[in-house]
């Protein structure tokens, strides 16, 4: 409804603007968040409204730009490995890589390959990675994850997922999100327990974990359907369930499960990977080695994106045609993943990243003294903060109301850019791995400021 528009005093431009969408996008484009933010201009860790307001990015563009915005180095790179950095055609053509190059190949495809092949065999738990199945989106990575692993043997045809997870809304992507309590499911989903509990704030999670009945469940999966079990399917930490990060046992009891019962192990890091997490890919210090890892968001920083990575006996029994289409592996990606690349192996993103680590940490438990914020779970470069009650507000609208006055800022103005809750309650805390550590330290305290205002205003 064109009335019902998201409106902020003092941003005429902005309001315009979120009118006229309104008026053209059905809402269902996006997923609901209090601020629906104007972004006109992003650089570095920092969005930019029409109005000239600077926000400060806790989100990466939802946990893709680990290298920050707009990096002037990471933009010469793609427009390099295009062949458009010099434009000295003199005709109405640009001799350059072409942007569409469906049924073909191109170099920048190939080098994409083994670039991306030999730096994730680079690390520990990767040596099964051989083949790339690119895709445009993490869904669509997924779906095809889970194509090839039922198309290895027409008997086993049941998918294991764990419960909460969030990997897509398309189609088996779909199917495997959420829980069975959700909605109608696929028959050939089965879900499996995810340690919440265990790790629901980041000091319970330094706690050892009991895996007695997380063992017990698999052990009756395995006796009533083990030999028709294909895959089991899991993130290395529930993104969009809330951010439940686990002690490295429980997917290690995956792990073992899949090999018990000659399953595929396939680990969801659409989120997680290019050191979002700490190292490049989370499964080095979750101490696993997947059969196939999915990859996104980070990998192209920016540029749509995607791939899973596997063996090349997995992704052969797929013919022609059965994994692709029209965007997978055009050109333009292929560039954005090579010079992100390069920026990874040339210069310290991930020390960098792994420096701001406990600097997120002290600046988000010291949340808790507002009496807003009751859990703080999270590592690396990305972290969710849950909400308590504030005054007669239930934890959904305490977190909303944080997203909106994070959004408005302190009094001297500065703000901060979060995506609507996670899980209800949960706000996702994910700078750039590029941010300058005493600007990251100036904006937690912000936060903070910010919510013990808010904590004041609602008694």
């Amino acid at each position: 409804m064109a009335d019902a528009f998201i409106q902020h005093p003092g941003e005429d431009q902005s309001n315009d603007l979120r009118r006229r969408v309104t008026q053209t996008e059905p809402l269902t484009l996006k997923t609901f968040t209090p601020s629906l933010a104007l972004l006109e201009r992003s650089a570095g860790s920092y969005h930019y409204t029409p109005e000239g307001r600077k926000l400060a990015d806790f989100s990466s563009g939802v946990l893709v730009a680990n290298l920050g915005h707009n990096p002037r180095s990471w933009w010469r790179r793609v427009i390099d490995y295009l062949g458009i950095g010099h434009l000295q055609d003199a005709g109405e053509y640009v001799h350059a890589a072409p942007l569409t190059a469906y049924n073909a190949v191109t170099p920048l495809e190939v080098q994409a390959n083994e670039r991306l092949l030999a730096n994730i065999r680079g690390e520990p738990g990767g040596s099964r990675m051989e083949q790339v199945l690119w895709a445009a989106s993490g869904s669509e990575a997924i779906q095809k994850a889970l194509w090839a692993a039922m198309a290895q043997d027409s008997k086993r045809n049941i998918i294991v997922a764990t419960r909460g997870g969030f990997h897509g809304k398309k189609g088996l992507a779909g199917a495997i999100t959420g829980s069975e309590t959700d909605k109608e499911r696929d028959p050939r989903v089965r879900f499996i327990s995810f340690p919440k509990f265990e790790c629901a704030d980041v000091e319970l999670r330094r706690q050892a974990i009991d895996l007695e009945l997380y063992q017990q469940e698999l052990d009756k999966l395995s006796s009533e359907i083990g030999d028709e079990i294909c895959c089991l399917v899991t993130e290395p930490y529930l993104g969009g369930g809330g951010s439940y990060h686990p002690q490295p046992e429980y997917l290690q009891l995956l792990q073992q499960f899949c090999r018990d019962n000659n399953a595929l192990f396939i680990l969801d890091e659409i989120q997680s990977n290019f050191g979002r997490t700490g190292p490049m890919y989370a499964f080095t210090h979750y101490g696993v080695e997947p059969d196939m890892v999915c990859l996104g968001k980070g990998l192209g920083n920016g540029v749509p994106v995607s791939a899973c990575v596997g063996p090349a006996a997995v992704f052969e029994v797929l013919q022609y045609g059965e994994g692709s289409d029209t965007w997978s592996a055009n050109p333009l990606s292929s560039a954005a993943v090579l010079a992100t690349l390069d920026e990874f192996e040339s210069n310290d993103v991930i020390v960098r990243g792994k420096q701001l680590s406990p600097i997120i940490e002290e600046g988000l438990v010291a949340l808790k003294t507002t009496g807003v914020i009751e859990n703080v779970r999270g590592e690396g470069c990305v972290w969710g903060i849950e909400c308590a009650g504030i005054g007669s507000l239930e934890p959904e609208e305490a977190a909303n109301d944080c997203v909106e006055a994070c959004y408005r800022g302190d009094a001297q103005g500065r703000a901060i850019h979060l995506l609507g809750p996670l899980a209800g309650r949960v706000l996702r805390v994910s700078p750039p791995l590029t941010m300058p550590e005493d600007e990251l330290r100036e904006y937690l305290e912000v936060m903070r400021g910010i919510f013990a205002n808010l904590r004041l205003q609602t008694r």
